[in-house]
């Protein structure tokens, strides 16, 4: 059924009333193109919080070029952001004419060997989080999605010559089994990722995460190993071969960066030859989200903690 014939999805949860009146009355999101999807696959990415080294929007946006997705519509950002945080930006157009970019949350839609896929990449809204989930819910509802799978990256205790690991967890017993994935463990703060998810749960579709891991010594430089990871792991779960030869080359300078930094100090040459020697002993996959801010029950006796105060004393020194 066309999503826009005028038939109306049932939905199962508290969400269901509410996303079908604001997809409806609101005027939250603000549609680009119409076109018809078979039960497309969502895979949304935020950048901020849920986004170590911009591994998850450098995969969405790697997918949205290889893909070659189409403009499918936006999330009007003026109730979700706060400008003075997130500025929108100035560019100039012509000789005379400047033009304001607004930050605001995207979304395409693309045809894969696998699946219809709807892409969701922007920031990671500041304010009203559940009005904000409620119009990717609306979207995914309205487009009957036979699954949600959003991105994220995190900083852990891995080194970047060994291969990228993705953690993938889902609430759907289904999900799990078909996909090889395991039920969430983490309990703490969370990112609009952790929401959504929810949602999904609470609107009875099917949502998977995946993570990737970023070294905590190189969580400033943007990675391609931790997008290409992302992109395998998700053209697998939606049955379509990953673009992956589109950051080869950009694999290719990162780790050779990365090792050039290494090779000018001995200290953090040896903190990155022990977690090659640790291998998967190195970290926990059910605790990996608490690296994205500081744990005040952490006994700062982790490989983290280690390297986050080398790298402290050296801007001191």
């Amino acid at each position: 059924m066309c999503p826009f014939n005028g038939g109306i999805h049932k939905m199962v949860g508290p969400f269901s009333a509410v996303v079908w009146e604001s997809m409806t009355t609101s005027d939250h999101v603000r549609w680009q193109s119409r076109p018809v999807l078979q039960r497309p696959v969502i895979i949304a990415a935020f950048q901020g919080w849920n986004d170590a080294a911009d591994g998850a929007s450098m995969a969405v946006r790697t997918l949205i070029d290889a893909w070659q997705a189409q403009p499918l519509a936006e999330i009007d950002p003026e109730d979700f952001t706060d400008f003075a945080t997130i500025r929108p930006s100035v560019r100039l157009r012509g000789t005379n004419q400047r033009d304001i970019v607004w930050p605001k949350v995207s979304m395409w839609h693309a045809s894969t060997p696998g699946s219809d896929v709807i892409l969701v990449l922007g920031p990671e809204p500041s304010l009203r989080w559940r009005l904000f989930t409620e119009q990717v819910i609306g979207v995914a509802v309205q487009y009957d999605a036979s699954m949600v799978l959003t991105l994220g990256a995190l900083i852990a205790d891995v080194a970047h010559s060994q291969s990228t690991r993705i953690m993938g967890t889902s609430s759907d017993d289904t999900m799990i089994e078909r996909f090889d994935l395991r039920k969430p463990q983490y309990e703490g703060p969370t990112g609009i990722i952790g929401v959504v998810n929810d949602a999904c749960v609470q609107s009875s579709i099917p949502a998977v995460s995946l993570w990737a891991t970023v070294p905590a010594y190189a969580s400033q430089i943007p990675s391609p190993k931790a997008a290409n990871a992302l992109i395998q792991r998700a053209g697998e779960i939606i049955g379509t071969p990953p673009p992956l030869g589109a950051l080869h080359n950009d694999v290719v300078e990162y780790d050779e960066q990365i090792q050039e930094m290494i090779d000018d100090d001995d200290d953090l040459a040896e903190y990155v030859r022990r977690l090659e020697e640790l291998g998967d002993d190195a970290y926990n996959p059910n605790q990996l989200e608490f690296e994205f801010e500081d744990d005040e029950e952490d006994d700062g006796s982790s490989l983290v903690d280690e390297v986050e105060q080398f790298l402290r004393d050296q801007d001191g020194n």
